[in-house]
């Protein structure tokens, strides 16, 4: 039920809902007063979410900062959530989001010896495809580049970042105990999955990818055009901060 109700509230939380919803409203309903204020909020709302400087300040508030590589010591395991890549029945690929940043930082620091193996952790997200487990076709990826079994350990059966500290917890404790791993996952994501891991017992060291936020611009188009991408990154911070926020009353956190 947790897992229906946390993807019915990210739809509710998508900002593209809100506005549809207000300029909808506004088109449909017969009072002149609340059609204009309807139309005055979709709009403004569209401007706020559409601006790429407001939308950098608050991912910058709350990612985690990338660390250079020279930071690092050695490591068993980068551990790796899922949620970065897709399966395509009819091409029989895999297809990674951008959040595949992630992986593919974890198998850059395999190939430089930082960490000796690859820990992935992810099942189906998905409501109407349960068969396609992510952790199957990331395995396959990975023998497919060349990495060896040994390098490769697998949980395909959580479906959320809790089940993903939860699951991994118990699976590493089996494997090698006591060790010391490396959380590779997105800069905005980061903060969830840590508190996560660090409640499930398994002490990793944090490792920030695909950030967001950059260095500060104030060029007039970053400022005042309005960007369409924009409005689908919020869909990303916003459902990191409802998840944290729900994940905390659960005491996931």
């Amino acid at each position: 039920m947790f897992f229906i109700l946390s993807k019915i509230l990210s739809f509710l939380l998508t900002p593209i809902v809100w506005i549809v919803a207000l300029l909808l409203f506004s088109w449909i309903t017969k009072n002149e007063k609340r059609k204009k204020r309807s139309f005055m909020w979709g709009m403004i709302l569209l401007l706020v979410f559409s601006n790429r400087f407001i939308l950098d300040e608050a991912v910058r508030a709350w990612e985690i900062k990338a660390i250079p590589q020279g930071s690092l010591h050695s490591y068993d395991a980068a551990v790796v959530p899922g949620g970065l890549s897709s399966w395509d029945p009819t091409l029989q690929r895999i297809q990674f989001n951008r959040a595949g940043d992630r992986l593919f930082q974890a198998i850059e620091l395999y190939k430089k010896g930082i960490v000796r193996k690859i820990v992935f952790t992810g099942g189906s997200g998905s409501l109407q495809h349960q068969q396609y487990k992510e952790g199957d076709y990331v395995q396959r990826y990975l023998r497919d580049i060349g990495l060896p079994d040994s390098a490769i350990v697998i949980e395909r059966n959580s479906r959320n970042t809790y089940e993903n500290a939860v699951m991994t917890k118990k699976l590493l404790d089996s494997l090698m105990p006591n060790g010391n791993y490396l959380l590779v996952t997105s800069g905005m994501h980061l903060r969830r999955a840590k508190a996560c891991f660090d409640k499930a017992g398994l002490k990793t060291m944090a490792y920030s990818t695909d950030n967001y936020s950059g260095p500060r611009k104030f060029q007039l188009d970053h400022l005042l055009l309005p960007d369409a991408e924009t409005l689908q990154n919020w869909n990303f911070l916003l459902h990191e901060l409802s998840g944290y926020v729900v994940y905390k009353m659960k005491g996931y956190l």
